[in-house]
């Protein structure tokens, strides 16, 4: 099974393709092609995992909304494809990966890191690149999204 790990913008979003352990791909682009790109795949056994809206009482604006939407609209393109599709949220990343519910982005991305054995070794560089070489942005979270999926949900 192959999960297909979103951190949903109201514009673009980052999305990590993620299978027995490793990264396939990864990239960030307009929703538009993160819609084509999800009607393309081939027949195959893909689950969608999403990073999920939270509510913590404070009011939201338009953008919250259209991420919302496109949100609904990653749901309805997963059923219509047949592939799975689940909600992940910020919290259950943050206590899989960090263990705590106060961590930031920089502790989960921190804790990615550890995890491909430190920088040398899952960043690297340019003659030798490693598992997380070409990961920038908002793909650290569509990866995190895919692991604590991969390691919570997946049975």
């Amino acid at each position: 099974m192959t999960i297909i790990a979103i951190d949903p913008g109201n514009e673009k979003s980052a999305v990590v393709a993620y299978s027995d352990g490793a990264i396939v791909t990864a990239f960030i682009q307009p929703n538009e092609e993160v819609r084509e790109y999800l009607y393309e795949l081939p027949n195959f056994s893909y689950v969608i995992a999403c990073e999920g809206i939270q509510s913590f009482g404070m009011a939201v604006g338009k953008t919250v909304f259209e991420t919302a939407y496109f949100i609904g609209q990653l749901k309805e393109i997963a059923r219509c494809c047949g592939f799975g599709y689940n909600l992940v949220t910020r919290m259950q990343v943050k206590m899989h990966l960090c263990h705590t519910t106060r961590a930031k982005d920089t502790n989960i991305r921190q804790a990615l890191i550890d995890r491909y054995g430190g920088k040398e070794l899952a960043i690297g560089n340019k003659k030798n690149p490693g598992v997380l070489y070409n990961i920038k942005a908002d793909m650290w979270s569509a990866v995190a999204i895919a692991i604590t999926y991969s390691e919570t949900c997946v049975k």
